[in-house]
């Protein structure tokens, strides 16, 4: 779907509950088995005491085709309608176990969305999402079925997912927009319909692979199908052989073989069932071969679906600790100063020329970023551990000071330790080991090169020999100490030691992949 020469979808604003547009709402939530969704809101401030108020509703629905014609996309307007009206009708859609609900991490969003219509009266509020498919889920089955074990298993934005799936990438920058504001724009309207119509559009994806290449375990009496990524040549020709190898007019081989033959034809595999008919003539007229949407979906539901469920703890905001005892200065500086001032990094990094450093960035990542450790080394930038999993703050502060290298950590309690000086330790706030990567190449400002990519030993932390080995010096160097597949040893391929721990190196498919991950991390090709 190219966002340029798709057509126009259908996206109806509900703000009245007298409105032809509610009315078409309620009709398509009795009508749909699949609906995406997504909320937005005022953008708030961290340490809000409150869940903010979610604005605006997001529902795409399904109606029963595969065209962009068959679906339609209701934002509804919570700051104008009554919450009272709603609360019944999306409770129930929620909780459908005849409706598949698409997100994208929507447990926010449902937390968010209870709290609002708890604060007008509807208590209790929402509770569970279920069966819930998240859209992220759908992206990493296509992956790994598309890959293998290559599959990247890094967390994306939905806007990246969409430009791998449906080759466009989604423009953000309507997402921290003020959407308390009225009328909303026509560019806020059409942002937040391709939000929640983009998870329909996405699943189609996923449906029609899993049902062209992967139609799996068709049970036919005692008889198992299993197929994989057969082309439709293969596959009639398969189907049609194996069917024909059974007597038809068993009356309980007919019954299982339509239910099979729905399944089939529910997948949307249409040559292939037509073939499976068409062998075997003799199954009466009366055995129907259709299958509602329902009951595909369902299909999907027992193998990948999910739930969202919120806890007591989730609806409640995390408030600030109270302040305790005083505290006297450390050096001279007060507490809270003390952890603000590593918590954003200014001045000088130890490694400064200025400071009497050589240049080279380098950082000791404790265990609480260990992953980290190994991407910075990926992107050849030295980064260390601990010498044990268990060091004492002390200790790992003394390695950091005595290496001239900056403690990356997310153990808010190491900030408080008086032994720490200045410009010597950072606390990482991202979650995730890319988004890590990329807070501390923004932090420190460091250069990254396609040419540094994969210049140190993951491994240790060590840098390669200057020259690589040849076939016969990387066997000889790894007898007794490293197995390399027998594969490579006609493939001409360069090897590379790490001159520390003497762990062995190729540029293979693992290699290019790698690569091509961190040129892709980093935003080297832009």
């Amino acid at each position: 779907m190219d966002p340029q020469n798709h057509k126009p979808l259908k996206v109806h604003l509900v703000s009245s509950t007298d409105s032809s547009e509610f009315t078409l709402l309620s009709q398509a939530l009795t009508r749909t088995s699949l609906v995406g969704l997504d909320a937005e809101w005022k953008p708030v401030r961290t340490h809000q005491t409150s869940f903010p108020t979610v604005s605006l509703l997001q529902i795409a629905c399904q109606l029963g085709g595969d065209s962009e014609e068959d679906s339609a996309v209701f934002l509804l307007d919570l700051f104008s309608l009554p919450l009272s009206s709603l609360w019944e009708p999306l409770r129930e859609m929620l909780v459908s176990p005849d409706i598949l609900k698409l997100g994208f991490r929507f447990k926010q969003d449902l937390i968010y969305l209870s709290s609002t219509f708890c604060s007008q009266g509807c208590d209790p509020g929402f509770d569970k999402v279920e069966p819930y498919l998240d859209i992220t889920s759908v992206y990493n089955h296509l992956q790994l079925k598309k890959h293998g074990r290559n599959a990247s298993k890094q967390s994306k934005s939905l806007s990246t997912i969409c430009g791998e799936v449906l080759g466009f990438s989604l423009s953000k920058e309507l997402q921290c927009s003020d959407w308390s504001c009225r009328p909303l724009t026509e560019e806020q309207i059409t942002y937040a319909a391709m939000d929640a119509h983009c998870l329909l559009e996405i699943f189609k994806v996923f449906r029609n692979f899993w049902s062209i290449h992967f139609v799996e375990f068709l049970i036919v009496g005692d008889l198992v199908l299993k197929t994989t990524e057969l082309s439709h040549n293969n596959a009639n020709l398969g189907l049609k052989e194996l069917f024909q190898k059974h007597d038809m007019s068993d009356k309980v081989l007919r019954t299982q073989f339509c239910a099979a033959s729905a399944i089939v034809q529910a997948a949307s595999c249409s040559d292939v069932a037509q073939v499976i008919l068409s062998a075997c003539g003799t199954i009466q007229k009366s055995c129907r071969v259709t299958l509602p949407m329902e009951e595909f979906l369902l299909n999907v539901v027992k193998k990948y679906g999910d739930r969202i469920s919120l806890k007591e703890s989730d609806r409640k905001t995390k408030t600030p600790k109270k302040k305790g005892k005083k505290h006297p200065p450390i050096n001279g500086i007060c507490k809270e100063n003390h952890l603000e001032k590593f918590d954003e990094w200014q001045g000088s990094s130890p490694w400064d020329p200025s400071v009497g450093g050589d240049g080279h960035p380098k950082f000791l990542c404790d265990v609480m970023v260990e992953g980290l450790a190994k991407h910075l080394r990926c992107v050849g930038i030295d980064a260390a551990i601990p010498y044990s999993k268990k060091t004492e703050p002390r200790k790992l502060i003394e390695q950091a000071q005595k290496e001239k290298r900056v403690l990356l950590t997310r153990d808010a309690k190491l900030l408080k330790h008086q032994y720490l000086t200045k410009n010597q330790i950072y606390r990482v706030k991202s979650l995730l080991k890319n988004e890590q990567l990329l807070e501390v190449i923004e932090t420190f400002q460091l250069k990254i090169s396609e040419d540094q990519l994969m210049s140190r030993c993951t491994k240790c932390n060590g840098r390669f020999i200057q020259k690589p080995l040849t076939t016969e010096e990387a066997i000889e160097a790894a007898k007794g100490f490293q197995r390399i597949p027998n594969c490579l040893f006609d493939k001409n391929l360069e090897f590379w030691q790490c001159m520390d721990c003497h762990q062995l190196y190729w540029e293979g498919t693992q290699y290019h992949n790698a690569v091509q991950k961190f040129i892709d991390v980093c935003k080297l090709s832009d």
